[in-house]
């Protein structure tokens, strides 16, 4: 059986989800897991529940479960690692992209957008940070956008002019095949997802 195969099957027998899995050439196996998340019900009121953070608990759950499978299939490797994804998550698949919709999130395109014009966008521009949103198209086509302002950061005690024009709000459309990598923002708030930190357990 495949490595991946073995992690995924492992992770999803002990009710997570598998975000990442990681193989440096030194030896070192790190896999990422998270809580599983399901699309709201059409119609349902929004759920009030915070959201659950892996803890290093589930990390030691995990290991210990890989360990022995791990041994069993005769995988080798040097050191094992499992953790939480942390502020900065990678978003790889159309559940991830359903999921932290409204939240902030950098992407990284494979290709420039290769065409001026869009705002003050540069056509050689590949990395933009932005709030996530659904698009739907008159023939009913979903798709995937960020929307941000290239407004100046003020600084501390700096007091902004009433007068000031504000900056245009932007937008731009992609699909998951256009992306090299997506993650959620590494934005630290004690009252949002930045809380999450990252638990982590290492076993050699």
């Amino acid at each position: 059986m495949a490595l991946k195969e073995i992690i995924e099957q492992t992770v999803a027998g002990l009710g997570y989800d598998l975000v990442e899995t990681e193989r440096s050439a030194a030896g070192l196996l790190r896999i990422t897991i998270d809580h599983p998340w399901a699309s709201p019900v059409v119609g349902a009121e929004p759920s009030t529940l915070p959201d659950q953070f892996i803890t290093v608990e589930d990390c030691e759950k995990v290991t210990r479960q890989l360990l022995f499978a791990l041994e069993v299939d005769g995988i080798e490797y040097t050191r094992l690692e499992v953790s939480s994804p942390g502020i900065d998550r990678p978003l790889r698949h159309e559940k991830d992209f359903e999921r932290f919709v409204g939240q902030e999130i950098d992407v990284n395109l494979k290709e420039p957008i290769g065409a001026a014009g869009a705002g003050q966008v540069s056509a050689s521009r590949k990395k933009f940070r932005g709030t996530l949103e659904r698009t739907f198209a008159d023939d009913g086509a979903q798709g995937w956008q960020i929307v941000w302002s290239e407004a100046p950061v003020g600084k501390p005690g700096q007091v902004i002019s009433k007068k000031r024009a504000p900056a245009p709000v932007q937008a731009l459309g992609f699909t998951l095949s256009e992306l090299r990598e997506a993650r959620l923002a590494p934005i630290v708030s004690f009252k949002g997802r930045g809380a999450k930190g990252a638990a982590e357990t290492n076993l050699d």
